[in-house]
């Protein structure tokens, strides 16, 4: 049920505002850690609360962006919706800052061994699915090219729901364990993904009435 009949909206200066803050945080915060490393800031291992800061606030970014929406509908308001690509940009920025930080300072760009690491630890496959589906969704997000894409645009811009899961199985197996700090990030990520799954399952019971009467017009 939406919160107000009247929609609710922000004026140009409040939208730029809050872009600008966000942008400030986004962008402050990853130079601050990186900084913080590099100067020895980030306590005994850098690197590894390098690598666990980036990909933590990936995640972040991206149960923000999937946010969106259903806040959108519950306002009501399309300014939520004003925010969808910058948040799911930095999302990307902070996933990909998270690989880099591994191949650069954890592995030291010995690409024998990455190869060794992904044979032995196969959760950086599922990783490297989640970032390299991120990336197209960025590559994809300026309106030209969604004007050109068409149908294909929403399509594809539809496996985020499919990126979820894989980044969370990312992060638990890497943690190896699904419990503790793992179990929250997944128990957001149903509440998010519920609605969604509710219309899939609709559709898919539609679809399966549909074919079901077709079937029974031929006999």
């Amino acid at each position: 049920m939406p919160l107000r009949k009247k929609p609710f909206r922000l004026s140009v200066w409040q939208r730029r505002s809050l872009k600008g803050l966000i942008h400030l945080f986004a962008l402050g915060y990853i130079a601050w850690l990186f900084f913080a490393g590099v100067t020895d800031q980030l306590g005994p291992d850098p690197v590894n609360t390098l690598i666990n800061e980036t990909g933590t606030w990936a995640i972040h970014f991206l149960l923000l962006t999937l946010t969106l929406s259903p806040l959108a509908k519950w306002l009501p308001s399309p300014e939520p919706m004003q925010f969808r690509r910058m948040i799911g940009v930095y999302t990307f920025v902070y996933a990909f800052a998270h690989l880099l930080t591994y191949i650069v300072f954890e592995i030291q760009l010995d690409m024998a061994l990455v190869a060794s690491e992904i044979v032995s630890r196969p959760y950086i496959i599922v990783g490297m699915a989640a970032l390299l589906l991120l990336f197209a969704l960025t590559a994809t997000s300026f309106k030209h090219i969604q004007r050109n894409m068409g149908k294909k645009w929403q399509n594809l811009h539809n496996s985020i729901y499919l990126i979820l899961p894989l980044a969370l199985l990312h992060f638990s197996w890497s943690q190896k364990t699904f419990w503790q700090e793992p179990v929250w990030y997944w128990m957001i990520g149903l509440i998010l993904m519920s609605p969604r799954m509710k219309q899939w399952y609709v559709r898919y019971q539609k679809k399966s009435q549909k074919k079901s009467r077709d079937k029974n017009a031929v006999v």
